[in-house]
């Protein structure tokens, strides 16, 4: 089944070219059916890239999803045109009385401040509260996963002696967990970031259930049943070039930028990278969408409610 999206938005051309089925607005309302609503809080500098990233992997799924494009109520994106967030995205308090069967939520180019210092902290708090009374499941993604953690179990963030950058070898720890089902027990996951999360400060007795990690580079991907939310620590859903731009981004400023590691072929950065993880990408957005739906209430009123 397709998904759901603006008509117009820049991502439905580049999804149509890779096949992805996409509805326009205008065909989705003659179909008698409840599409699986999914918001995107859309944290990224570059919201057109994240946006057709996300919208590729859930519109791989075999449901019809409907997908809301919301932004934080009062920052301006200096990054993305005004007329683009005018015509595709809502403001989190045109939306909060509005319920959704999932919500993801991206990274944001602030974890090297201090969670209470970033602008739209207190926003933040009052979005992750939200989400425990208006949507059944939670993707927490890079930034928003440590601010999650911070939110809920009071979890600090460590910034790191040098930025952990390539494609880092995971380990599959609850190969039973539904949210793993068929992934491999040694797989490669995108990783860009300057802080971590760390495994001996994850709270007892909060039924928090680590799902993957990294000898490298960490804490991957935390379970948290009493939120309902996962929390992906890293970029699973990047696309192939996703790291070299922004390692030839930060080149430009800092010329000695370390290469990321294990990315490009033979550290040669005029070859194309190999794409290694998008297999569990797709694996891991179909996953969560299947636990989705078969949980997720039919009507979207109860949504949120004990």
């Amino acid at each position: 089944m397709p998904i759901k999206i603006p008509d117009d938005l820049p991502a439905t051309s580049v999804l149509e070219a890779e096949g992805v089925m996409v509805m326009r607005e205008a065909d989705a309302i003659r179909q008698d059916i409840r599409p699986l609503r999914i918001g995107l809080l859309n944290l990224m500098p570059n919201k057109v890239t994240t946006e057709t990233q996300i919208a590729r992997l859930l519109g791989a799924t075999p449901l019809q999803l409907e997908l809301t494009l919301v932004r934080i109520t009062n920052h301006v994106a200096r990054h993305t045109p005004a007329d683009h967030m005018l015509s595709f995205y809502r403001p989190w308090e045109d939306v909060k009385e509005e319920r959704f069967d999932g919500f993801v939520i991206t990274g944001a180019p602030v974890e090297r401040l201090p969670f209470e210092d970033v602008t739209y902290w207190d926003e933040m708090q009052r979005i992750f509260d939200w989400t425990q009374t208006h949507v059944h499941r939670t993707l927490n993604i890079c930034w928003a996963a440590q601010a999650a953690v911070h939110h809920f179990h009071g979890m600090g963030k460590y910034e790191l002696p040098q930025k952990v950058f390539g494609v880092f070898r995971q380990r599959n720890l609850a190969p039973s967990s539904p949210y793993l089902r068929g992934f491999s027990d040694d797989f490669a996951i995108p990783v860009s970031r300057w802080t971590e999360v760390r495994e001996e400060d994850i709270p007892a007795g909060k039924g928090l259930r680590m799902l993957v990690d990294s000898a490298q580079s960490g804490l991957c991907l935390l379970e948290d049943p009493e939120h309902r939310a996962l929390h992906m620590f890293n970029h699973v859903e990047y696309d192939t070039t996703s790291l070299a731009d922004e390692y030839f981004r930060d080149v430009q400023l800092q010329p000695d930028t370390p290469l990321p590691v294990n990315y490009f072929p033979n550290d040669d950065v005029s070859r194309r990278p190999e794409n290694r993880w998008r297999g569990h990408a797709h694996l891991l957005f179909g996953n969560w969408i299947n636990e989705l739906y078969q949980s997720t209430p039919y009507d979207l009123e109860q949504i949120g409610r004990k």
